[in-house]
């Protein structure tokens, strides 16, 4: 056997074992990629305080029902869906015949009045001369019942031409008190009251019927209460009956966009009124917008729910509640906020309001 190479052994024996320098590489991997873990939780969680979010928050936007005051035939639509219109604009108009009749019959009520006013202040009764005639009867009687009694003190009358002279007088008496109370009768309906000094009350009932007749003929024609968009326009048809309180057409306005998010309960410890609030939507990925806490709900979803949860039951579990906040915007967006639209919100809770 060929004797071994004494520098070769001495080599061997000072070179590190294979297999530990194998090892090494394992070893570093083994140990980074907790560390790494660790460190990369540590950065989230930090990254996490001083704010709280929600995707559980969508766009608001205000909206007007709108409905007739009054009930008719709709005979005109000067609106369609999704039209873009300004207060004041028509929307639609109601038949306005019968109310055109009803204010030509409050005219007519009114003249009525103010003929019935004219004819009493020209009555007989105001005029003084039946009061005139009631005198001079009790003048006339009087004298003839005075010379009757002279006559029968003298024996040259009846009893039956005395007792006709004192009816006389008697019936002459009557008429002027029937006189006096016609004359304040007739008066008294041409007086008028603290309620409307100066006007005869049917001419002033004449004129209230007519202003109501009036108010109905200009609510023929609807129109918009706010500017905005149409939605919901498909009752609105050119026939169709409109009923008095019944909405046909809703109006969405075109400005006033805010955001309501639904917090947990359990992220509403450090918020407070003006924080400031980071805005996202799923329909614009690219669009980020600034606002602020504009309000905290008075209650939470399920309180003004229809059916509210009722937990005095046996079956009561505790679920997180969620409350309604609103976002205020604070700068405008470039694309357009459609109500009902997803977002997700940031609210910024370690800041000073």
């Amino acid at each position: 056997m060929a004797e071994a190479d004494p520098a070769r052994l001495e080599a061997a024996a000072e070179a590190p074992p294979l297999r530990n320098k194998r090892n090494w590489p394992r070893l570093i991997l083994m140990l980074a990629v907790p560390l790494l873990v660790v460190i990369g939780g540590a950065i989230f969680w930090f990254s996490l305080q001083g704010k709280v979010s929600t995707d559980n928050a969508y766009v608001k936007l205000d909206k007007v029902s709108v409905s007739a005051e009054i009930g008719g035939k709709i005979v005109d639509v000067a609106v369609r869906e999704d039209q873009q219109v300004k207060a004041g604009d028509l929307l639609f108009r109601i038949n306005p015949e019968p109310y055109q009749l009803q204010l030509q019959q409050a005219d007519a009520s009114i003249a009525a009045a103010q003929a019935n006013v004219s004819a009493l202040a020209n009555a007989s009764a105001l005029s003084g001369a039946d009061l005139t005639a009631a005198r001079e009867n009790i003048a006339f009687a009087k004298s003839t019942l005075a010379r009757q009694r002279a006559l029968w003190e003298r024996g040259f009358t009846t009893k039956a031409a005395l007792d006709a002279a004192e009816h006389q007088v008697a019936s002459a008496e009557a008429q002027l008190e029937l006189a006096v109370a016609k004359q304040r009768e007739a008066g008294a309906k041409l007086a008028t009251g603290a309620q409307v000094p100066g006007v005869n009350p049917q001419v002033a009932a004449g004129r209230a019927q007519r202003a109501v007749a009036e108010l109905n003929l200009r609510r023929t024609e609807v129109r918009a209460p706010i500017g905005g968009t149409i939605a919901q326009a498909d009752r609105l048809l050119p026939g169709q009956e409109a009923i008095s309180g019944l909405p046909l057409v809703t109006i969405v306005a075109s400005a006033g966009s805010y955001v309501e998010a639904n917090f947990k309960e359990t992220d509403l410890a450090d918020m407070k009124v003006g924080q400031r609030a980071e805005l996202r939507f799923d329909a614009y990925p690219g669009v980020k917008l600034k606002g602020h806490v504009a309000a905290i709900g008075a209650g939470t979803g399920s309180e003004f729910s229809v059916l509210p949860a009722q937990n005095a039951t046996g079956n009561w579990v505790k679920v997180t509640q969620r409350v309604p906040v609103r976002i205020a915007l604070d700068e405008p967006s470039p694309r357009p906020l459609i109500a009902g639209l997803s977002s997700k919100v940031t609210v910024y809770t370690a800041e000073a309001r």
